[in-house]
């Protein structure tokens, strides 16, 4: 690190700290909620497809917003567009909190995704900001590591709520996110110097456009951020798959999912170590043949019995995590400047991929197990061959 990027009032560990729980606000904004989204279905009386909506559009326009927060950060700092972001974020918690339909949830999720829009984009510029090489790669895996424990926890916590409050309760826990978040922000310094008043705002949205004419970098975003169909797919769905195929309670849901989540944080754990000794692309590829052998197996063994659904859905859980850090490196690594729109098209093309994926299960509800399954195997192997051809096409434009 730098020393002049050093965070005085946050120190080391603080400021990696802060970095995971900006790069956690979208599982913090989503599982929190999973065990409420039955209750609240029966509660306002819709289909599961019209509640599966605060799921689906929250990615959508989280996703939107991404493109929008990195060029500013670029151009303003990432502090100041940090406490904007935030504070749109925590008012429309609030406003879940107090909603009286459906229709209500759906827009101030809407809104709560373009606040939130914000924290995942920044993290992702102050760590290409702060840090190089190997340690870049390194803190990648580490915040990303403390980032899926979310997954783990969000749905336990958010089971407990609901033994003593209501599903409003949720919304005002990540009101209470918000606002932890936007008091670590104010303590923290700047990693970025804002561009020179001369550069035009509109010039900086152009930027977008001349990263994604790079075929490295487009080629790279494109592979990783497909892997996205993947984990979200699974987490949209996880919860009528434990609670109405398999008919257990909110509490038991809770703990399948955490353990199918314990292979989302054990990916990086895994990564890190192991990489030191294997290079990064044998980790891919080994990474997306263990999300179809994962795929394979729930169509053999998973599609009756949560413990063996939970137990061959592993795999794809601990392989989609995995390649996030090795992934989000690679990606980044195609250009050396504007950290923050890089990060935007990262972040966004994630979001959109796994929005498809939360599309297809909720298209698919009457099998949701099995789209799982053919969501594994099928975006596995095209990832697979994807990366393949481009690394085999654009050799001498990617950077390793």
């Amino acid at each position: 690190m730098a020393s002049n990027q050093i965070q005085p009032r946050l120190g080391n560990t603080g400021f990696i700290i802060f970095l995971a729980l900006l790069s956690a606000f979208v599982p913090l904004s989503t599982d929190l909620y999973l065990p409420a989204l039955p209750e609240m279905t029966h509660f306002f009386a819709v289909p599961e497809i019209i509640m599966n909506l605060t799921l689906i559009l929250f990615f959508i326009f989280y996703s939107i917003a991404t493109l929008f927060w990195g060029p500013l950060s670029d151009r303003y700092g990432r502090r100041p567009i940090l406490l904007i972001g935030l504070t749109i974020y925590l008012i429309a918690s609030i406003l879940c909190g107090i909603a009286n339909s459906a229709t209500q949830i759906i827009i101030f999720r809407v809104l709560q995704a373009c606040g939130g829009g914000v924290a995942t984009t920044v993290a992702t510029a102050v760590i290409k900001d702060v840090f190089v090489g190997r340690k870049q790669e390194t803190t990648l895996a580490i915040v990303q590591s403390m980032v899926v424990i979310s997954p783990a926890v969000a749905p336990v916590v958010g089971s407990l709520l609901l033994t003593f409050i209501s599903w409003r309760g949720i919304f005002f826990a990540q009101a209470l996110l918000g606002i932890t978040v936007v008091l670590g922000t104010l303590i923290f310094k700047e990693t970025h110097q804002p561009e020179s008043e001369s550069m035009r705002l509109l010039r900086s949205f152009g930027r977008l456009g001349v990263l994604l004419k790079d075929p490295g970098f487009t080629a790279l975003l494109m592979v990783f951020s497909t892997m996205s169909i993947i984990s979200l797919g699974f987490i949209s769905s996880s919860s009528y798959i434990y609670q109405n195929t398999f008919h257990l309670s909110s509490e038991l849901f809770s703990l399948f999912f955490a353990f199918n989540a314990l292979g989302m944080l054990l990916g990086p754990l895994i990564y890190i170590p192991l990489s030191k000794y294997v290079d990064r692309f044998v980790i891919i590829y080994s990474c997306f043949l263990l999300t179809i052998i994962g795929g394979i197996l729930v169509l053999l063994f998973g599609l009756h019995n949560p413990i063996m659904f939970a137990l061959t859905e592993f795999p794809a859980t601990l392989a989609s995590s995995a390649i996030r850090p090795p992934g989000t490196y690679l990606v980044l690594k195609q250009q050396e400047n504007d950290n923050g729109s890089a990060s935007s098209l990262y972040s966004a093309g994630g979001t959109i991929m796994g929005s498809i994926g939360m599309v297809v299960v909720s298209v698919a509800e009457a099998y949701p197990v099995a789209a799982i399954a053919l969501i594994n195997i099928i975006i596995g192997a095209i990832c697979w061959l994807a990366l393949w051809l481009s690394m085999r096409g654009l050799r001498q434009q990617i950077k390793i």
